[in-house]
């Protein structure tokens, strides 16, 4: 079997462009935030004399993760109320899709459900 590729308009192109530079350059923020408050809770927690317990950047990735879960299912990210238990769904399935196919985990993503 073979699948085409459409061609881009010039305009089409254009707007791919600006997505990708846009996307690299959120990247790009979100990893250099969580650098720099992992740097700053750390200089914080060993200036209170509680150094051994600074959060790693996986803890603050995590905190991001979380809220932006709750944002892409239209939840309050402070209060988890309000999101679409749809939209939920299949951004878990999607999750474990990634983890099966990128990373050969152990795991079948949920099924499709039948609305």
């Amino acid at each position: 079997m073979t699948e085409s590729c459409p061609v881009l308009s010039p305009a089409e192109r254009e707007a791919v462009d600006i997505i990708k530079r846009a996307d690299h350059a959120l990247a790009a923020a979100v990893s250099r935030a969580l650098e720099e408050v992992t740097r700053q809770a750390a200089e914080e927690m060993q200036a209170a004399g509680q150094g051994d317990a600074a959060p790693s950047l996986q803890y603050f990735a995590s905190v991001i993760h979380q809220r932006m879960y709750c944002i892409i299912c239209g939840a309050n990210p402070d209060t988890f109320e309000g999101g679409d238990p749809d939209i939920a769904y299949h951004v878990i399935r999607n999750s474990q899709g990634i983890a099966k196919h990128y990373w050969s985990a152990d795991i079948e993503p949920y099924p499709l459900p039948t609305f």
